[in-house]
């Protein structure tokens, strides 16, 4: 249960602070790509050196999958893990909500996700490559075989900095179903009837890159 509450509070701070500093700082023309891929990744920094001595601060489901596939995790830790990251991504988004209804701003964004100029395939194949760098990445550097554990943190952060660059102008970057479902439940909308891309391409990029590190790049444990 520890881990859990560790789990919705990390995701709450990394899908609050990610998507209020894009709706805040006025997107890509006012913050910009950079400034909001620094937000991003400076919140799993900080997650990692706090909540992440409990639960490892996976905060998002497609990093736990794959976590659970190179048995890292249990079975029940997965349903834990996964109910904590929706729960904290759906609650940081609310937060979002009630302080710009309590500001007078516009809610019509909130950080959603969205194919943009893409189609539901290109968002889909985006998404895959995107979440599976990010995971790969981190299988490996949280490897008790092949991993640093004091880096672990700023090193994950980085890597989701630099997804972040790449997929911002093209679906706002998900890589992570629960980073997409708060913003999506409350926006309605596209960003609802698109969400199951943000969902699935994130769980199948999870999956890929913990087979890669598992039988390519030798991560586990025999």
């Amino acid at each position: 249960m520890k881990k859990a509450i560790a789990e919705i509070i990390g995701t709450f701070i990394l899908v609050f602070f990610g998507t209020a500093t894009a709706v805040l700082g006025n997107g890509m023309e006012g913050i910009g790509t950079t400034g909001i891929a620094l937000a991003f990744g400076l919140t799993i920094i900080a997650a990692a050196y706090s909540i992440g001595t409990i639960s490892g601060a996976h905060l998002n489901p497609a990093v736990s999958l794959g976590m659970w596939i190179n048995k890292r995790i249990t079975t029940q830790e997965l349903i834990y893990y996964v109910v904590g990251q929706v729960i904290g991504g759906l609650l940081a988004s609310f937060a979002l909500l009630t302080i710009l209804n309590a500001s007078g701003s516009d809610t019509a964004n909130l950080g959603q996700n969205g194919f943009g100029d893409l189609t539901a395939v290109g968002a889909l194949a985006v998404e895959i490559i995107l979440t599976f760098i990010f995971v790969l990445v981190i299988m490996t550097v949280t490897s008790a075989k092949k991993g640093n554990a004091n880096l672990a943190g700023i090193v994950i952060g980085l890597t989701l900095t630099m997804v972040h660059l790449v997929g911002i102008p093209l679906t706002g970057t998900s890589v992570n179903p629960a980073r997409s479902l708060g913003p999506a439940v409350f926006a309605g909308g596209d960003a609802l009837s698109q969400l199951w891309v943000f969902i699935v391409a994130p769980l199948i990029g999870g999956l890929l890159a913990a087979l890669v590190a598992k039988y390519v790049l030798d991560t586990e444990e025999a």
